[in-house]
């Protein structure tokens, strides 16, 4: 990518497309386009060509999705499967039919089956069954994964896609309802400091493991990948992580610290862990070039001071 390329942007308000936006802009990429979602809806087929028609971008990342934690996985599931879907298949096809040099599609480490070996390797996928609770998002993932594939096979593309771990980072969702594990004990812990009722409830039992990554390193992976390798050097996808988990109970006691919770934490078993291990192999991506560089206490205290600034 050159300087000034024509770069679109989807889902540019996301928590990984805001990190993108602001990885790019500090990078010095200055010709950066992307639409408000309330203004483009990307499930539909026609505007999304239209957009692609009188736009003409060069190079695309495609970083927006219809995304939740366990709770919102498991309320809309069909809400789920069909939006990812849609939405890949509209960006993915456009960007073939409008001659985009190169595509970036980012799906999740959920695609991996629920009980395949640890770490997990790429050439895991398929191998095994899914986990339930968020299987309708990791069908979605899964075939943009192979879409990006084919059209690569057939159509001669270079459409490279990444599976990102868990991520976290400013932009996070903070809504209980819907958030992920990471930002949901940062807004719980700070509710009962500030309310001073003195317990957090935390779903699950807390011993399942995961690995967590700040959205500003998973930037500066997805742009370095886009400036330096190909499809023919990446593959089907790579894996971005940080290489280190652990367990749930661990992360509350560096989220009450990075909070300043003083109060205690109470588990509730009746709610569901989801996938016992999580943790991505990232030797392919190291062997082409890139290594994660925040630490998540470092992280962590960065999207806390940042949540402290918007509340």
């Amino acid at each position: 990518m050159k300087k000034d390329s024509k770069i679109y942007l989807a889902g540019h308000t996301g928590l990984v497309g805001s990190a993108l936006l602001r990885g790019l802009k500090s990078a010095g990429y200055s010709n950066i386009i992307f639409r408000d979602i309330s203004e483009f809806d990307l499930r539909d087929q026609a505007e999304v060509e239209k957009y692609f028609k009188a736009e003409k971008p060069e190079y695309v990342f495609l970083a927006a999705a219809k995304v939740g934690g366990i709770l919102a996985n498991n309320t809309y599931k069909a809400e789920f499967i069909y939006d990812n879907l849609m939405i890949a298949a509209n960006i993915i096809n456009a960007s073939y039919q409008h001659g985009v040099k190169k595509l970036l599609n980012l799906g999740s480490s959920c695609i991996y089956p629920k009980f395949a070996p640890q770490p997990l390797k790429e050439e895991y996928l398929l191998t095994g069954a899914l986990e339930p609770t968020n299987e309708p998002y990791a069908v979605a993932k899964i075939a943009a994964i192979k879409l990006c594939r084919y059209y690569n096979e057939q159509y001669g593309t270079n459409f490279i896609s990444v599976m990102p771990t868990n991520q976290y980072g400013i932009n996070d969702n903070f809504d209980l309802k819907t958030s992920h594990v990471l930002p949901a004990m940062i807004r719980k812990f700070h509710d009962v400091k500030v309310s001073g009722s003195g317990t957090v409830t935390l779903w699950g039992t807390g011993e399942v493991y995961r690995e967590f990554m700040c959205s500003d390193d998973l930037a500066s992976a997805c742009i370095y990948l886009m400036e330096n390798k190909d499809y023919a050097e990446i593959g089907e996808f790579v894996n971005i992580g940080t290489g280190e988990d652990l367990k749930i109970k661990e992360l509350a006691q560096i989220i009450k610290q990075a909070v300043g919770f003083a109060g205690e934490i109470a588990w509730d078993a009746s709610k569901p862990d989801g996938t016992p291990k999580k943790l991505l192999d990232i030797s392919k991506l190291k062997a082409l070039g890139w290594e994660p560089k925040i630490s998540l206490k470092n992280g962590i205290k960065q999207v806390y001071d940042w949540y402290l600034s918007k509340h």
